[in-house]
């Protein structure tokens, strides 16, 4: 099972993650909603599509910019849609 840890906190927890380039893209229903935060932050890939990010909010502390998601990736990452992956500090773990 993958696990997405910063600040002490289990951020997503998934036995079904998608890895691409490295990293587990979470089922968005697997994170735990309460700790993301909307951001400004936005990137693009030219393979997947535009990234969204948000920031993770634990215990008074904030980590900007530290999880991402395709809302509405290319046809090619089509498998990561509605799925967060997370990066900055926060551990994943399988």
């Amino acid at each position: 099972m993958a696990k997405a840890v910063w600040n002490n906190q289990v951020i997503a927890e998934s036995d079904s993650t998608e890895m691409v380039e490295g990293n587990h893209y979470f089922p968005k229903e697997s994170v735990k909603q309460e700790f993301l935060r909307s951001s400004d932050m936005h990137t693009t890939c030219p393979w997947k599509g535009d990234a969204s990010y948000f920031s993770l909010e634990v215990d008074g502390e904030s980590n900007p910019d530290a999880a991402w998601t395709y809302p509405e990736p290319k046809e090619a990452a089509a498998n990561i849609k509605d799925h967060v992956a997370f990066w900055r500090g926060v551990t994943v773990t399988d």
